[in-house]
């Protein structure tokens, strides 16, 4: 296996440019999942490394060699892409030995890697199969195999789910993590999806534009964001944004007044901040909480009530705010839309961020998170 590292990467078509000086150390062994919106780049950014498209600029490295001008075969790499492409005339044996095959790899070997990789796969019992006899996950799993016949040095999967239904989409990619740490291979993960990206990777590089806003370990992009684009970005319901004014600041602490009055301190470092600026505050649905358990409180007309049984989400139009808010539950509420209803803060989780999007330091030590590793900007 090998690590990949990429120099002021830049990719340009013509004069728009797509990935500009992308930065990463992407270690041997290690699960990175690349997400971000449509359009930000990943799937390009993907399609580099394998040298599919051509870098404009920048250095790109796999083990201890520069790779810009090897051609992709020569790479170490192998791909799995969003469409199976199987050859629908052969079966399964013949699908994943194809490349093999065409290399003129010796019969045995040939035998003894797809055998190999069918077991792994769980695809033994199916070799003789053609394609349109599997379901949309054993498809999948036989894409995955031919790739992984070929003993690539890094695996670089491109959306390799989207096109299965949801309850597939959940089985499979406990299936793909499972295979990764039984290979102890570097893998590449392309998804849109960050619920994909937050169960299945080691390490997170969040996409914009083209550019990389943070890269991290999963709770560490969820408890402490960089800039407001990560922390509307990560997490399923996205998190909540209420503009506030600036009343106190001290060093490690920041008093911050709501729209209805309300004037509560949060705990942030507060180097750049301006006292009587206005800034946003976020907090995530599932951090806020019952009305009666804190002495910050927020009120507004209930919009929608989403009843999931194991929770309940309750969506605000607050009062005297032109903001949104969504109240995540761990239970079932007894509300429905149309009623006035009040939740509460809790100022520990809380986030404030600059006009410009960038965050402030938080200091309240997360579970599961390095406190002390956390860089900003």
């Amino acid at each position: 296996m090998a690590n990949v590292t990429l120099k002021n990467v830049c990719k340009a078509y013509g004069d728009q440019m797509i990935s500009e000086n992308i930065n990463l150390e992407i270690k041997d062994g290690e699960f990175v999942v690349f997400v971000g919106p449509s359009g930000c780049g990943k799937s390009t950014l993907l399609r580099c490394i394998a040298g599919l498209e051509d870098i404009t600029s920048g250095d790109l490295y796999i083990g201890e060699q520069r790779v810009n001008d090897i051609e992709p075969s020569k790479r170490g790499v192998g791909m799995v892409f969003q469409s199976y492409a199987l050859y629908p005339h052969l079966n399964l044996y013949d699908n994943m030995s194809f490349g093999l095959k065409l290399a003129k790899a010796d019969k045995k070997e040939i035998h003894k890697r797809v055998t190999e990789a069918a077991e792994i796969l769980q695809l033994g019992h199916l070799l003789e199969r053609q394609p349109k006899a599997l379901s949309g996950g054993q498809r999948q799993r036989v894409a995955i195999g031919r790739t992984l016949v070929s003993r690539p040095n890094v695996f670089l999967l491109d959306e390799p789910l989207s096109n299965l239904d949801a309850a597939l989409r959940v089985n499979m990619r406990s299936e793909i993590t499972k295979l990764q740490r039984q290979l102890g291979c570097t893998m590449i993960y392309v998804t849109h999806d960050q619920v994909e990206a937050m169960t299945m990777a080691d390490k997170i590089v969040v996409l914009d534009g083209g550019s990389i806003s943070q890269v991290g370990q999963p709770l560490e992009l969820y408890h402490y964001p960089k800039n407001r684009f990560v922390a509307g970005f990560i997490g399923s319901p996205k998190m909540n944004f209420m503009s506030v004014h600036i009343e106190e600041v001290e060093e490690e602490k920041v008093m911050v007044q709501l729209s209805n009055g309300s004037a509560f301190w949060i705990p942030v470092k507060g180097e750049k901040i301006t006292k009587g600026s206005r800034m946003s505050l976020g907090i995530r649905p599932e951090h806020l909480i019952s009305a009666d358990s804190s002495s910050v409180t927020i009120s507004g007309k209930v919009q929608i009530v989403e009843k999931l049984g194991n929770e309940t989400q309750v969506y605000l139009t607050l009062d005297n705010a032109d903001a949104n808010v969504i109240y995540r539950a761990a239970d079932t509420l007894d509300v429905n839309p149309g009623e006035h209803y009040s939740i509460g803060i809790e100022p520990n989780r809380c986030h404030l961020f600059h006009s410009t999007g960038e965050a402030c330091r938080r200091l309240y030590p997360e579970n599961g998170v390095d406190f002390d590793s956390v860089e900003y900007e």
